[in-house]
């Protein structure tokens, strides 16, 4: 016959061995979920890698992958508050980068407004040649109308693709 003191000796190992048991699972079980964290953390860098890549080398790239990011840090907002902290900043797109995107971009546009101008003013100089030297033709005159109509209208649809572009990126800094 067991006794009382046997029987609460043996509950009390029950006891910790439940206890002791329950805990190896519940490290099991947060082990598992830190590791599942860890992997879709993972496939998050490696599914905003090429995006950084991208928005390095055309600040246009931005304009699409930023609103994926900001869907995915509300959809993982744990895992991108881990990747922020490894990378030091806002994952995938600081406001720095945004910011240098949109530096870039202007940068890139008075870079090519230069080289269209001049572009056009040889194209111009070489059409009123050409009509100095026709005597002033209709089918000359026609030609140096044509090279200012090609310039502005070239200008025009850049222009206002640098507007559209700029405005946009100018926006994501307003919605991080």
């Amino acid at each position: 016959m067991i006794t009382i003191a046997a029987a609460l000796a043996v509950a009390v190992v029950v006891a910790g061995a439940v206890l002791w048991g329950a805990g190896a699972i519940a490290r099991e079980i947060r082990a598992a979920s830190d590791a599942a964290a860890r992997s879709r953390a993972l496939q998050l860098l490696e599914a905003f890698a090429p995006a950084i890549a991208a928005s390095n080398t055309d600040p246009r790239a931005l304009l699409v992958w930023q609103p994926l990011a900001r869907t995915a840090r509300t959809l993982f907002p744990d895992e991108c508050a881990a990747l922020d902290r490894a990378a030091g900043g806002t994952f995938p797109f600081t406001e720095e980068r945004i910011q240098a995107a949109h530096a870039q971009w202007t940068t890139d546009w008075l870079a090519w407004e230069r080289t269209h101008d001049g572009e056009f003013k040889l194209k111009a100089a070489v059409a009123e040649q050409e009509l100095a030297a026709s005597g002033g033709s209709q089918v000359t005159r026609a030609r140096v109308d044509a090279v200012e109509r090609e310039k502005l209208d070239l200008y025009q649809r850049r222009y206002t693709e640098y507007v559209h572009v700029a405005k946009a990126l100018q926006a994501l800094l307003s919605h991080p």
